[in-house]
């Protein structure tokens, strides 16, 4: 019987260790009434994210909390992995910002810009950035899109 533990035991340790990795989970605050945050948060879903929505009257106190640079701000905020996501962030580049790595606050597309995630109209895009924060609260340019 010792035996017969020991084995399944060993089985499911290797087992374990070829699992995938867990799904990403990100925190998305949001008003309750907001369509393309609901949009925005299927396209994360679609991209392999896991999301706990959080509906809330006051986004702006996640904003501050999580170091939003003023005039970089949109309709949601979500926190994962440590980092803000601000706005209409493609799950690509959130992708990569958790592979990367970067000693940063995060990532934040400001407004609300016709075709990206989340704001699709048609076939329209208009052209924006993606931004990463730095720990002092400057930007960059992560991605054009």
């Amino acid at each position: 019987m010792k035996n017969v533990v020991a084995i399944l035991l060993i089985g499911s340790l290797a087992q374990a260790s070829w699992a995938a990795p867990a799904t990403p989970v990100i925190d998305v605050y949001k008003s309750p009434t907001c369509g393309c945050c609901n949009k925005w948060i299927d396209h994360l879903k679609a991209n392999g994210f896991g999301v706990r929505s959080h509906d809330t009257d006051n986004v702006a106190q996640h904003k501050v909390r999580l170091g939003v640079p003023r005039g970089y701000g949109s309709c949601h905020t979500a926190e994962i992995g440590g980092y803000v996501i601000e706005g209409h962030v493609p799950a690509r580049e959130i992708k990569r910002l958790l592979k990367e790595n970067p000693r940063a606050r995060g990532l934040v597309v400001p407004a609300m810009p016709i075709g990206s995630p989340g704001m699709e109209v048609g076939g329209h895009k208009d052209p924006y950035g993606v931004f990463l924060v730095n720990r002092d609260g400057s930007t960059r340019t992560y991605v054009q899109y």
